[in-house]
């Protein structure tokens, strides 16, 4: 019998480990399963020994603590904020934050810890809501195998995608130049760090892998794809798959958890009823005032497009909310 609360129409089962792999002395990989608070992470420390795998792993029980501690406060919340935006997709933006500051925090506390970071994928499955949310930093990825189809649910903030979107016209001979394994975002290297975040709908049968570079990085992905369509238990579905990956010749420390939303017949399903989520595009004030463009420049001030001589307080305010998010200039930099 159902008690009232929201709940899934299937079971879900989860399993993940880490390997330290056939070349590496230390294993930064960290793995964390919360069946409790269905939260589910993939961490790819570096550092070296006792910095990477201290931040991938402080990343992760960061997270789950704020998670933890704020059950209560998501219970209360509606759907979705004034500004139309899902307050729970928030709750994990405002946990990966959280953790950037407390990998920051460590590594500049300590020597032995200094320079240290990690890439981050999290899966938050919100019974709430039946969706998936998910936050990742860096070039962990997460994957969806549905009817039949893998579909890669992340983008790799790394150098070769940061080329690909600001100059796709770059020569092959500087294309060459280029090292093909460096990240342009990770927890716990600056004080900043921009977040990808995205929303999916749950379904009966899905299954979802978590994954370090180690792993994602050895295997195509019709390799993956086959390994998550075989009718195996999600722990026999990781272990294949790591093992895949080291007789692939990965050179790296390799980390998977996969989800499984198993269907369960005599679930007796309550969703939650989800609030209209507010109008966008409701401005607040004279509509000819309200810029329909804002460039935010590193180094220029704001751009409002169309200018308006009343814009003065909008640019106040939105020079007071991007202030934290603008990239720093370091002296020396070119303009």
């Amino acid at each position: 019998m159902s008690d009232g609360s929201p709940t899934f129409p299937f079971r879900i089962v989860a399993s993940g480990i880490t390997d330290i792999g056939r070349l590496r002395k230390h294993n930064e990989d960290s793995v964390l399963l919360r069946d409790d608070l269905a939260l589910y992470m993939v961490a790819d420390g570096a550092g070296g020994h006792e910095a990477g795998n201290v931040a991938s792993a402080l990343a992760c029980t960061t997270i789950a603590h704020y998670f933890e501690k704020t059950v209560a406060q998501h219970a209360e919340r509606p759907d979705f904020d004034i500004l139309g935006l899902p307050t729970a997709i928030r709750r994990l933006s405002s946990a990966l934050h959280r953790a950037n500051k407390e990998v920051l925090q460590i590594a500049k506390a300590s020597n032995r810890h200094k320079g240290m970071g990690t890439t981050i994928v999290a899966a938050w499955l919100d019974a709430r809501t039946q969706m998936l949310h998910l936050g990742h930093v860096g070039d962990s990825r997460a994957y969806r195998l549905r009817a039949g189809f893998l579909e890669p649910l992340t983008h790799d903030h790394s150098l070769v995608n940061e080329v690909l979107e600001l100059q796709p016209e770059l020569d092959d001979e500087a294309l060459a130049r280029l090292p093909k394994h460096v990240i342009t975002r990770a927890l716990g290297t600056d004080e900043r760090v921009r977040t990808t975040l995205r929303s999916f709908q749950l379904a009966p049968g899905d299954r979802y892998l978590l994954s370090s570079d180690g792993l994602h990085g050895a295997l195509a992905e019709r390799q993956i794809s086959e390994a998550l369509a075989l009718e195996k238990t999600p722990e026999e579905q990781v272990r294949l798959l790591i093992e895949m990956a080291k007789d692939a010749g990965s050179r790296d420390n390799i980390a998977a958890v996969v989800i499984e939303c198993d269907p369960v017949p005599d679930i007796v399903v309550r969703p939650h009823p989800l609030s209209e989520r507010p109008p966008m595009s409701a401005p607040s004030g004279d509509a000819d005032d309200t810029p329909e463009i804002v460039v935010l420049d590193e180094i220029n001030d704001l751009s409002l497009i169309p200018r308006a001589p009343s814009n003065n307080a909008l640019r106040d305010a939105l020079a007071g909310f991007v202030g934290p998010v603008r990239p720093k200039r370091r002296t020396g930099d070119p303009p």
